[in-house]
Order: C-alpha cells, then structure tokens, then sequence
C-alpha cells in the first residue's frame, strides 16, 4: 500500500474558496467573467436560501433535486437547462446537487447522452462555467469530477467520471452548514469518514492520498461529536467541512471500497439518504477488514480517540458504539428494509466490481449478506 513508484495524480477545483464569509465572492467571480444567464441546481431546502448567493434576484433555479437523484431527475434539470441556455452552472447543497450540477453543465449543449458518458473520462467537452457551493459537510463532491445517478429500470448507480466536471470554483462556507440538523450532520459527518477511512485501507492507497484520508479522519473524530451537541459551534463546522474536502480529494485518485458498496442499494432501493448509509454500514466493513490491514485500522481508530483493539469483534464494537453515540441509526429493519430483501441488496452490492476491487479484503456475496443481516 506505500506504492511510491506507482503514478498519481490529484486533480481540483481551478479555485478553491474556504472559510466563513466566502459565499460573498461567488457573485464577483461570475461578474468578473462575465456570466449572466446563471443556472442554480439545488435541493428543495436550499431553493429558500438561493438569494446568499449574492446573484440577480430573478437567478433561474431548478429546484427539484432528489437526495437520491436518478436518471428523470437529470432529465428534469436538463430541460431547465435547455429554457434557460446557462452560461454557468452553480451546484448549492449536498452531494446530490452538485452531481446533479456536474452533469447538467457538461450534458447541456452536448450531442453526447447519460449513456455516451457513463464511466471513465467518456466526456468530451464542457460549453459552460462551474461553481460548486457544498451546504453539508459530507460528500465532499465539489473538489471531484465523479457524479453518480440511478438508473431506475436496474436500481444501480450510474457513475460518471470526467475532468470536464471539476469545477472553476468550489467555495466552501461552514456557515451554509450551520443550519444542518443533528441527525443529518451525524450521517453526513460519517460519510465524509468513510470516504477517508476506505480510500486509507484502499488496495490503491498512496502516500499522496494517506495524508488527506488520515488527517480527515482526525478531523471527524475531533469536530462531528461538538457540532451534533452544539450546532452553532462555528469551529466544529468548519472542521467537518474540511474532512469532507479532504474525503472528496480522496475519491478521486484512489476511490471508496467496500463500505460504498454495500452501502448503495440501501438508496437505490430503499431511498436512504446516502450519509444515513454509509454511517450504519461503517462499522461493519471497518471490523470485517481490520485482519487484513491491522496498523492502519489501529491508525484509524486512534485518529478518532477510540480504544486500541485489534479483534474484528472488538473493532465493530468501538466503531459501532462510536456511530450509535452520534444518534446515528443503526438498524436497517427501523429505516424500513425488509429481511426478504436482503438477498437481492447482496446480488447488487456483490456486482459492484469498480468499488469492491478496491477493498483490501475480499468479500463476497454471502458475506455482504451477512453484514445486512447484522445490521437487520
């Protein structure tokens, strides 16, 4: 996993924008290049807020983003795109805006389909600007060029990877992240964790990556338990905003593993919210894969202050309890998963060869089966 003769490279934003009050220099940026026909893709709760971003009052909005979105809902956004003729794109929430927004700005104007660019580097060009606005710490999606939609007919997420999808500005403002409830900055806390956590056990870790995936997790495991308890602490937001920066640089070169995809059809078939996921299936793929990478689990597990154990027992149950103490919930039969669906989630999960290939261990389908039955 120390790999240094192996090639890498870490892609992003043209501009980066970090901090408290960052918000303000969106509306300059866009001036300054003169972009007048902006297109804001946003979640339902962000809609009400889109006037921070300092733009014209009558700025177009789609407005429909789906915490799972899926193929109609791309389609949805790309025939706002088509009334309005963007010349900038803003994605302003969580993962789910922004990928939404990646793919709008490189689809809209394109002869190419979903289906021409689904997987790596298919892309062939970008007609318009691309700010990325995060309003959650989680996803870490605006330092990335991967979108992920769901293919309703199949139920699997449809991944996209494109340089043409990074964007020319992120700007990351804890202050949009203050408003966040407890129980959705616990699940998205978590998932920025994960991203850390599977890119650092990954069979394709680097040392260009390690020190961003373990200083995230540091970051978790210092700010997520004070901005649940009190989310007005502005240094535990911002914190978390740069764990999640630091995961989504981790998504990039290296990728998530097993964890991910295990976690996946609790969205695609249960409509989960994808934090949600990520945090109950954390534990489970963090114990099932201590045996195979011990020191780096014993380095994860101090970076978030927890006891140093070594057993694949005793590393469920430190993470687990970690997770549960956050208010995260950790039983899939009270988020609605039915046992007799268990069998198809594991067939799904088990297909997921671009996110299980990474993992340092292997798992198989009976195994993933195992996991959700824990979980149950």
């Amino acid at each position: 996993m120390q790999d240094l003769l192996r090639p890498i490279e870490i892609l992003r934003p043209t501009t980066l924008a970090f901090g408290p009050g960052t918000l303000a220099g969106i509306a300059g940026w866009a001036r300054a290049r003169s972009c007048a026909r902006p297109l804001v893709i946003a979640d339902a709760f962000n809609v009400s807020r889109v006037a921070a971003l300092g733009l014209s009052p009558d700025i177009a909005v789609f407005g429909e983003v789906r915490p799972e979105p899926d193929v109609p809902n791309l389609e949805a956004a790309l025939a706002a795109a088509a009334s309005v003729q963007p010349d900038l794109v803003i994605g302003f929430g969580g993962g789910s805006a922004m990928d939404l927004a990646k793919l709008v700005a490189v689809l809209h104007g394109s002869d190419q389909a979903l289906t021409d660019v689904v997987g790596a580097e298919r892309v062939r060009g970008r007609a318009c600007a691309l700010v990325q606005v995060p309003t959650t710490a989680g996803t870490g999606s605006e330092a990335g060029t991967r979108a992920l939609v769901t293919a309703p007919a199949t139920r699997n997420k449809l991944a996209v990877q494109s340089t043409h999808m990074l964007a020319d500005l992120a700007v990351v403002d804890p202050e949009l992240t203050l408003s966040v409830p407890p129980a959705v900055t616990a699940a998205t806390g978590v998932d920025a964790l994960a991203h850390c956590v599977e890119a650092y056990t990954n069979r394709r870790a680097h040392p260009l990556i390690d020190l961003y995936a373990l200083e995230g997790v540091r970051l978790v495991g210092r700010f997520l338990p004070r901005a649940i308890a009190d989310g007005s602490d502005l240094e535990a937001r911002s914190g978390l905003a740069l764990a999640s920066l630091y995961g989504g640089y981790c998504l990039g070169p290296v990728n998530t593993a097993a964890g991910h995809a295990v976690a996946y059809p609790l969205g695609t078939r249960h409509h989960i919210a994808h934090g949600a996921a990520n945090a109950l299936i954390f534990p489970h793929v963090l114990a099932f894969n201590a045996p195979a990478v011990p020191e780096r689990t014993a380095a994860i597990l101090a970076a978030l202050g927890l006891p140093a154990v070594t057993s694949e027992r005793d590393v469920f149950d430190v993470a687990h309890q970690f997770c549960a103490s956050l208010g995260v919930e950790m039983r899939l039969s009270r988020l609605g998963v039915p046992e007799a669906d268990l069998g198809a989630m594991a067939d799904e999960a088990h297909a997921i060869r671009r996110l299980l290939d990474n993992n340092p261990r292997e798992l198989s389908r009976d195994q993933i089966l195992n996991i959700y039955r824990a979980a149950c």
